[in-house]
């Protein structure tokens, strides 16, 4: 594998500047890492003669000294993002040969800011999984593995392809999309740092949406910085997406080297669940001693309806789905299957377009929006999610971030938890509650378990205050000095 394929973003950036290396080179690396990677699934496709045409533009700004500030860095893209020209498809079947004609706003602000394109990333069907199976093309594999073991494991999900691509070396950052932990869990498995700024931080428009409420665009990096500089090119007011926030978008790679001194750190006791594995206690344990040894104060905190987050979360975001992929009906874009008339149609091209997991959740939505039902569920349930908002808004009173595991154990192998949806859905226990208030959180790997996979620590901010939570996760991130990578097993 090439060394510039070993570099974080800030480094590669920093390459390019001194001359050490031309965008063309580096975006040829990461090609080539691509290229030799088909084992681990994680592009649903791949964009060279695009990426080196971006690369040859950013050759030629920077020897103009125009560099902008992502300019020639190669980005891999998950197929939740509407890509002009280029087929998205959600990884399901019922998108299969769309290419839109625009480009959602994330990625023009990433082109703008002078990102290439390597590809589109495998993810779960239209963002509904935790571990990167329910793809319509197969299963994404992790690029780690057991210690003494040959078994293929889960990158997390949905935004699964995206960490793998990362965390083996074929992009030097990734977009994905987090509603309910799909950044951070899968940040988690592959070592890698996924963050999830502020709901309506990074605009929504032109990206698939699976829960509008809960779906947050994000990065996912090698590096706290690198994550921090992907975010300020992502985020941006967007008069064309009704929740965008009208807000400026702070130096986020100057707050990663703030001091934390001084900061209150909560500890919320309710994350301490049944069944957590030791090592996953211990590391959290750690965590705190490093940030006390940073100057911070850590600090007991409840948030007591915790224990309702999962519970809720599967009924609003299942609702709000069953309501978005309502448009795909075969009508007008995506697969088409036609029957005895027009409501037959409709039955066999959804039948046919929808996977397992998506049909499950899509019933569920169904049920729980039903006459009869809407108040016993939905209605409920957006009642519980109020009460968890004013959880965090009641403990940001007294403190400045808060600090957990961000998930409940290290990667499983591939179906392992396939049959059974609940245990399944558990993976999400320590990252939905971030989604249904709408706060920035952010997973930072931080140590590995007995088999030698990663774990992550998850830092949580108060709304719009982003810059804490970098601050944080840097000072985390430097106290625990993960180095660790998977070796390159795909590749030979």
């Amino acid at each position: 594998m090439s060394s510039l394929t070993d570099l974080t973003l800030a480094q590669a950036r920093a390459g390019l500047d001194s001359k050490k290396f031309s965008a063309r080179e580096l975006v040829d690396a990461h090609i080539d890492a691509v290229e030799k990677a088909d084992a681990l699934n994680a592009f649903t496709q791949t964009t060279p003669h695009l990426a080196r045409a971006q690369a040859e533009e950013s050759d030629k700004r920077i020897a103009a000294g125009e560099a902008r500030l992502l300019e020639g860095m190669p980005l891999a893209i998950k197929d939740l993002f509407c890509t002009d020209g280029i087929e998205t498809t959600a990884s399901s079947n019922i998108l299969k040969g769309f290419k839109p004609p625009y480009e959602s706003t994330v990625t023009a602000n990433l082109w703008a800011a002078g990102a290439n394109m390597l590809g589109k990333t495998s993810m779960d069907e239209f963002a509904m999984g935790s571990s990167n199976e329910t793809a319509a093309t197969g299963s994404v594999i992790s690029p780690w593995r057991r210690e003494g073991s040959n078994a293929a494991l889960v990158p997390g999900g949905s935004s699964g392809g995206s960490a793998s691509a990362v965390a083996a070396g074929l992009a030097l950052g990734g977009t994905g999309t987090d509603t309910g932990g799909s950044i951070r869990q899968p940040a988690a498995f592959t070592g890698t740092v996924g963050v999830k700024a502020t709901y309506g931080r990074c605009s929504r428009w032109g990206v698939v949406a699976f829960a509008s409420s809960l779906d947050h665009p994000g990065p996912i990096g090698k590096s706290v910085e690198d994550c921090a500089m992907m975010l300020q090119a992502m985020a941006s007011f967007d008069p064309k997406d009704s929740t965008s926030l009208n807000v400026e978008t702070p130096d986020f790679s100057a707050a990663c080297k703030r001091s934390i001194k001084g900061l209150k750190i909560g500890v919320p006791k309710e994350y301490r669940v049944d069944g957590m594995p030791p090592e996953i206690e211990k590391l959290w344990e750690e965590g705190r001693a490093w940030l006390k040894d940073a100057g911070c104060e850590l600090v007991d905190v409840s948030l007591p309806h915790t224990k309702y987050a999962l519970p809720a979360y599967y009924i609003i975001a299942p609702a709000e789905a069953s309501s978005n992929l309502a448009r795909y009906d075969g009508m007008r874009f995506g697969l088409r299957v036609d029957g005895a008339d027009l409501t037959d149609t409709y039955e066999q091209t959804r039948a046919a377009g929808f996977g397992p997991e998506v049909q499950r959740r899509l019933m569920i939505g169904a049920y729980v929006l039903s006459a009869g039902y809407y108040d016993a569920y939905y209605l409920r349930a957006q009642k519980v999610r109020r009460r968890i908002r004013g959880d965090f808004d009641e403990v940001f009173q007294s403190v400045d971030a808060l600090l957990t595991p961000t998930a409940p154990s290290a990667a499983f192998a591939i179906g392992e938890k396939a049959g059974d949806p609940v245990t399944m859905y558990l993976n999400d226990i320590f990252t939905v509650t971030a989604n249904l208030a709408g706060v920035p959180a952010m997973s930072v790997p931080a140590g590995l378990d007995g088999q030698g996979l990663p774990l992550g620590l998850q830092v949580v901010a108060p709304a719009l205050q982003e810059e804490k939570m970098f601050a944080v996760g840097a000072a985390l991130e430097k106290a625990a000095g993960f180095t660790a990578k998977p070796e390159a097993w795909w590749a030979v």
